[in-house]
């Protein structure tokens, strides 16, 4: 049986995630394991920059200076779902799935993703490959694996 303590904060914390790129991929991995519901309160599919302004309070110029593909975008997520929904842990992932929309400097699979807990906030950036459904598929992984160790960080 599959539970939620390896990868979650202490039940008396929930959490929260903020997608972009992986659709409610990342949110449906959480909410398929028996007992998440004790631990994770919900999230926000910001695939729309209006919706990462309006629902996480993502700045404009953030987005503008940046792209909605960035380190910085991707911890104002994490840190808008903290303080919006207000939860203790929060997940963001936004990125290029492809198979179109990337560029030299942003190619397709780039990926940013932020992890919030206990205080402190990571971001990560990596490159995926494989098609859409892979680099999906890989970057909600990614993101549950950032959390892990987060919160191994935090707790050792």
């Amino acid at each position: 049986m599959v539970t939620m303590a390896p990868i979650s904060p202490p039940q008396s914390c929930s959490n929260f995630v903020a997608e972009s790129c992986t659709g409610g991929l990342l949110g449906g991995r959480i909410t398929a394991i028996p007992g998440s519901s004790d631990v994770f309160a919900g999230g926000v599919v910001a695939y729309d920059d209006a919706v990462k302004r309006q629902m996480l309070d993502v700045s404009a110029s953030l987005l503008d200076t940046y792209g909605a593909v960035s380190e910085d975008v991707a911890r104002a997520m994490v840190v808008g779902a903290l303080h919006r929904f207000g939860v203790g842990a929060g997940l963001a992932v936004t990125g290029i799935a492809g198979p179109s929309g990337g560029s030299s400097e942003k190619p397709v699979g780039t990926v940013w993703l932020a992890a919030a807990f206990g205080g402190q906030t990571r971001a990560l950036k990596r490159i995926f490959p494989g098609d859409r459904s892979e680099i999906r598929a890989r970057a909600a992984q990614a993101a549950l694996d950032l959390m892990r160790r987060l919160i191994g960080e935090i707790n050792s």
